[in-house]
C-alpha cells in the first residue's frame, strides 16, 4: 500500500535564463504580480491580493491564467520567503489544480548569471495527484517557462 501512495508524489523542475536582473524578476512576480498580465496577456489574465500584505508571507493572490487553452484559476498563500537567495514557495489553497492534486507547492528561486548579466530562474513543483490517472504537471512547467521568458522582455522593455 505504501508504495502505491508514494506513486502518486512527485516533483518537476526547469530553469530558464533571463537577460533581466534577479532584482526586477523578483520584484514583479513576489512585488508586483498584478502587473504580471502587462507582462504575459496570453497566460496570466490576472492576480489579485486576497488577503495579507503582497510580498509577505501569509499572503494569499488569487491567479486567472490559461492552462492547456483553459481560463483557470489558483489560489496561492505564500508559505515561505528568504530575500536573500531571492526564493519564494507558494502552496495552492483553492482552485483548479485540486481537482487534480491534493497539494501543490511551487518553489521559485532567482539567482544571478555567473560572470554574465542577466539571472536565472529556478522553477520546483511539488505535488500529490489525487490518482493515477492524472498526469504530471510537466505542462505547468511550459507555462511557466512561458511566463518567465515573457516577464523577461516585459522587464527589458520597461528600461
Amino acid at each position: 500500500m505504501a508504495e502505491e501512495a508514494s506513486s502518486l508524489f512527485g516533483i518537476v523542475e526547469t530553469t530558464v535564463e533571463l537577460k533581466s536582473s534577479v532584482e526586477k524578476f523578483h520584484d514583479l512576480l513576489v512585488g508586483r504580480p498584478h502587473h504580471m498580465s502587462n507582462a504575459t496577456p496570453s497566460n496570466i489574465q490576472s492576480a489579485e491580493l486576497q488577503e495579507g500584505e503582497m510580498g509577505q508571507v501569509g499572503a494569499v493572490i488569487l491567479w486567472n491564467y490559461v492552462h492547456d487553452g483553459e481560463a483557470k484559476s489558483a489560489k496561492q498563500r505564500i508559505e515561505s520567503l528568504d530575500p536573500e537567495k531571492n526564493r519564494i514557495t507558494y502552496r495552492v489553497v483553492e482552485g483548479d489544480l485540486l481537482k487534480e492534486y491534493t497539494s501543490f507547492v511551487t518553489t521559485f528561486q532567482v539567482t544571478p548569471k555567473e560572470g554574465e548579466p542577466g539571472s536565472v530562474v529556478h522553477w520546483h513543483f511539488e505535488y500529490e495527484k489525487i490518482n493515477e490517472e492524472v498526469a504530471h504537471p510537466e505542462t505547468l512547467l511550459q507555462l511557466a517557462t512561458e511566463v518567465s521568458k515573457d516577464m523577461d522582455e516585459h522587464l527589458l522593455s520597461e528600461e
